[in-house]
């Protein structure tokens, strides 16, 4: 007999402050113009983002992000290596057909260590790299979702195709949906359906340039998510990945 809490109606759900949904705004990497463009339009319109940092490029701007993280953003894991599958070609030398879970606890374990060392706190969110979730092949493949269970409130997956029901899913695998090359109307559409479910939308980006382009959006389309979500009509919760996290989990008593 499964002994696992049920889920919470969505009725029972509240959001605090009486909005409607929550979203949490996600960049991958810590490319630099996150640093250029996209903390700087967060910042103007007062909210919070959160970061799945990549150690070498956090560590060459390393001041301008213990800034970002002093003011509030979150700073989460996203691995050590950034391991993917070997079907990328840039990836076959580090490809997850080729790890156990021993290697990727120890990955994402030093990545924390040098995570806490660097900016003073350890992350207490993960995203998974490139969205993918398990080490080794054919019938040798195991998930490493566990892993991630039992270290972090919250692990978030990539290219999904909804918002999260709150009452139901899963901390150690939400949702999250590619905001990349969005454009403002389809992005703010997301925001309005996690709205009448009152969902929890979690957007992921990696560049903020001028120009949309592949894994990138643009610094104006952004703006125009952010004056939408700071506007008080918008009926949104936004924070980090963390702060929506632990609400859910509060909320729904501790899982």
């Amino acid at each position: 007999m499964d002994a696992s809490p049920g889920p919470v109606p969505p009725a029972d759900f509240v959001w605090p402050g009486g909005q409607r949904a929550a979203l949490s705004l996600s960049f991958d990497d810590a490319r630099p113009s996150q640093l250029d463009h996209g903390i700087p339009i967060l910042d103007r319109h007062g909210l919070r983002g959160t970061f799945y940092v990549s150690l070498g490029n956090l560590r060459d701007r390393i001041d301008e992000w213990r800034a970002a993280a002093a003011t509030g953003h979150e700073m989460g894991n996203h691995t050590l290596s950034h391991p993917c599958s070997g079907n990328f070609p840039f990836n076959r030398d580090n490809a997850l057909e080729k790890w156990t879970l021993e290697r990727i606890e120890d990955d994402i374990d030093e990545a924390q260590e040098l995570l806490e060392d660097l900016l003073g706190r350890r992350p207490r969110t993960f995203a998974y790299p490139c969205g993918q979730m398990y080490v080794g092949r054919g019938e040798s493949v195991q998930s490493y979702v566990p892993v991630v269970a039992r270290r972090f409130v919250v692990g978030r997956n990539a290219f999904d195709e909804m918002h999260n029901d709150p009452g139901f899913c899963d901390l150690a695998q939400i949702y999250s949906m590619d905001a990349d090359q969005g454009r403002l109307d389809r992005l703010i559409g997301l925001v309005e359906a996690a709205k009448r479910d009152g969902g929890w939308l979690v957007l992921m980006m990696h560049e903020v340039r001028p120009d949309s382009g592949r894994q990138t959006i643009s610094a104006e389309v952004l703006d125009g998510l952010c004056r939408y979500l700071s506007g008080p009509a918008a009926e949104v919760w936004v924070d980090t990945v963390e702060a929506v996290g632990d609400y859910v989990r509060a909320t729904r008593g501790g899982w």
